[in-house]
């Protein structure tokens, strides 16, 4: 019989008053391997500018390219490293509750403050399998639920969050259906994080969400921090904005991965499906930086136009 005690001491309620969460980007070396040492620069600027919890093999960090033992290996190194100063969430959703089930018990075995799991996506379930598959897994430990339409064809309705709800290790929902969807939870005291960086910051101020799960503050944690931490701040808001839009011009992390190469702090390297944006895109970005201040961005590089040539595709593990 399988045990649900939790070895580590963060409970749901360690989890629910994080503002800032940043769903780290993972970096490779020429052969398609993880890059630990650009990794842990990455996670080191995060925390150095304020940010409290990072996703790990989330959509950014692409754990949808990963082996499940590359998961929990990350996930396990990021906690090894940076589980005394930032929240480690480990993302261990699948479509199959038995995967999703695995993953989470390893997960949090190597030590991961909470988990994030969306619902099941590609083949679907009915509202009655959503509700079955959540509660497969949160007994666990504490736990983000990730509701994200645009990339599951399946949102998750509201009275599945209401009914998981009476469970204590439900930390929160990561939700990406639009601020109207925020406030519903929050109105009920449900904690939301916005997973839409363009939304976030109304959300924050003016929908009750706690914080943002963010892409953007891969590259200017402080500047996100700021937009959490400090009030309403418009003027600021739509300063970030053109950075925003031009992130998710492509499917996130196509351009994530282009502009961290582009600052230097990443290698030139992408694991297909995902290939860099095109030149005349990484010029934008660089009249971007520029525009915002190369100061506000991680690393300590200029930002570059990097050529075609320059840029390496991995299909698969040399």
């Amino acid at each position: 019989m399988r045990s649900f005690e939790v070895k580590n001491m963060t409970s749901a309620e360690d989890m629910k008053s994080l503002r800032l969460i940043t769903a780290i980007k993972t970096p490779y070396l020429p052969d398609g391997r993880f890059d630990l040492e650009a990794y842990d620069a990455l996670v080191n600027m995060q925390i150095a500018n304020g940010a409290e919890g990072v996703v790990v093999g989330g959509t950014t960090g692409e754990g949808q390219l990963m082996s499940w033992d590359e998961h929990i290996m990350l996930i396990g190194h990021t906690v090894n490293c940076f589980g005394s100063s930032i929240k480690v969430i480990g993302n261990t959703g699948s479509n199959s509750t038995r995967e999703a089930i695995h993953a989470t018990e390893q997960g949090f075995a190597v030590g991961m403050h909470a988990a994030l799991h969306i619902n099941p996506y590609y083949g679907k379930t009915s509202v009655e399998g959503m509700v079955s598959h959540f509660d497969s897994v949160l007994p666990m430990g504490p736990t983000i639920i990730y509701n994200v339409p645009g990339r599951t064809g399946q949102d998750i309705p509201p009275q599945v969050i209401h009914t998981i709800a009476q469970s204590p290790n439900l930390a929160g929902v990561k939700e990406c259906a639009g601020n109207d969807r925020v406030e519903q939870y929050t109105d009920k005291g449900i904690v939301v994080w916005s997973g839409n960086d363009d939304q976030s910051h109304d959300a924050r101020w003016n929908h009750g969400a706690t914080g943002v799960v963010s892409v953007t503050s891969n590259l200017v944690p402080g500047l996100m921090r700021k937009l959490m931490f400090e009030g309403k701040n418009t003027e600021l808001n739509s300063k970030l904005l053109p950075l925003i839009d031009w992130l998710f011009q492509e499917p996130n992390p196509i351009a994530l991965n282009t502009a961290l190469a582009q600052l230097g702090v990443v290698r030139p390297v992408f694991r297909l499906p995902y290939v860099p944006l095109p030149l005349a895109q990484r010029v934008e970005f660089v009249n971007l930086v520029k525009k915002i201040g190369r100061e506000n961005f991680v690393g300590e590089e200029d930002v570059q136009v990097i050529e075609d040539d320059d840029f390496v595709l991995i299909a698969r593990l040399c």
